[in-house]
């Protein structure tokens, strides 16, 4: 049985917070988790559990393990897609709403991850890109241990940086928003989360 859920209000919980760290732990079976602290690692801000064989992600941001209060919804909009759009919503006094979508370039992606940044009306923002062609191969075709760094573009300017910190048994990433505070957190944190779930796969293949 679920547990009882209450969504919260995303911009009165992530007042004055813009930089973050990140780690995700996986398990082969029941899938993966994902916490996310303020930058000093001292408080937990968001707690994500993917459940594994999923057909079609939908995935619950909650503010803890207890995993009763909702800050954000991630949903894919197909099943099965390698290119699927995740649209990403938020909660104002109990009312889902959407705020913009994530849609994963599938081709590009073969050797460099990128994404888009798209509104609430799925017109292209932005783009998310990993960091350089050649280490990106480098990743894919000849080692993995190579940390990965992501630069997050909205409506042309540098809006987000987010850093892979090297461990071989838990993955991290330190993520920077702070550098253009128009760019929505709302994506900027789904961004986070769908990077260790859906890009990190294949380094753990």
């Amino acid at each position: 049985m679920e547990n009882v859920e209450r969504k919260i209000n995303f911009n009165d919980y992530f007042t004055g917070i813009r930089k973050f760290y990140s780690k995700k732990k996986f398990f082969k079976i029941f899938g993966g988790e994902i916490r996310i602290y303020d930058e000093n690692k001292e408080k937990l801000l968001c707690f994500v559990k993917q459940k594994a064989f999923k057909l079609k992600e939908d995935i619950l941001v909650y503010a803890d393990e207890t995993m009763q209060q909702v800050i954000l919804r991630i949903k894919a909009e197909s099943i099965l897609d390698l290119a699927t759009t995740y649209s990403i919503y938020k909660y104002n006094n109990q009312i889902e709403i959407k705020i913009g979508a994530l849609k994963r370039e599938f081709l590009k992606s073969l050797i460099r991850d990128s994404w888009k940044i798209l509104d609430e009306y799925n017109n292209e923002v932005g783009y998310i890109q990993e960091d350089s062609m050649f280490k990106a191969m480098l990743r894919r075709y000849l080692i993995n241990l190579i940390p990965q760094t992501f630069e997050i573009y909205y409506k042309d300017k540098l809006s987000g940086i987010l850093k892979q910190t090297f461990n071989p048994f838990i993955a991290q990433f330190k993520a920077d928003f702070s550098i253009n505070p128009e760019f929505p957190l709302e994506l900027g944190i789904a961004s986070l989360i769908l990077l260790q779930f859906i890009e990190g796969r294949q380094s753990e293949n």
